[in-house]
């Protein structure tokens, strides 16, 4: 998992992330998912889907309220990257390493892996975003305090073609 805030993407650091040789699309991916948090006017989105790469790229936009962590699941994904930004409001988001806890059936048409166990938890405040991969269980959307609105966007970015 790597949390940072937007304005740092400009850093050698991630450039140096998202350089690749040959033809996996994975860094032109994650740049492309990147470059839409920067430039996009996310703030002004509504709930929706908006398509950047068809399937390889999308993001969702969601307003919706934080809800208690005992109301959270743990969850993977196999077939995408997350990237999830929040754009106003904060929230908990909490993280494990998959392979330390005890993982779930996969659901396939989905990309869903529910999990169980024991993890540690972020502060996610406007402007910060996380990129989880498919070895990162998290449990987003969680209340720091009290359940509050929360605008996030959250890019699914393909890890094969």
């Amino acid at each position: 998992m790597i949390v940072d805030q937007i304005e740092n993407v400009n850093s050698a650091f991630y450039a140096g992330l998202l350089e690749h040789s040959g033809s996996f699309k994975l860094a032109d991916r994650l740049a492309m998912a990147l470059k839409f948090l920067q430039e996009g006017n996310v703030l002004a989105l509504l709930p929706t889907r908006i398509e950047l790469d068809g399937d390889k790229v999308f993001a969702m936009i969601q307003h919706y309220d934080t809800k208690p962590k005992d109301q959270g699941v743990w969850e993977a994904h196999r077939k995408y990257i997350d990237v999830q930004y929040v754009v106003e409001g904060q929230e908990l988001m909490g993280y494990a390493n998959l392979g330390h806890l005890k993982a779930n059936e996969y659901n396939e048409e989905k990309d869903f892996l529910s999990a169980q166990g024991e993890g540690s938890f972020v502060l996610m405040k406007p402007g910060t975003f996380v990129i989880l991969t498919p070895q990162d269980a998290h449990i987003p959307q969680l209340a720091v305090d009290v359940p509050q609105p929360v605008k996030k966007v959250v890019i699914k970015v393909a890890v094969a073609d």
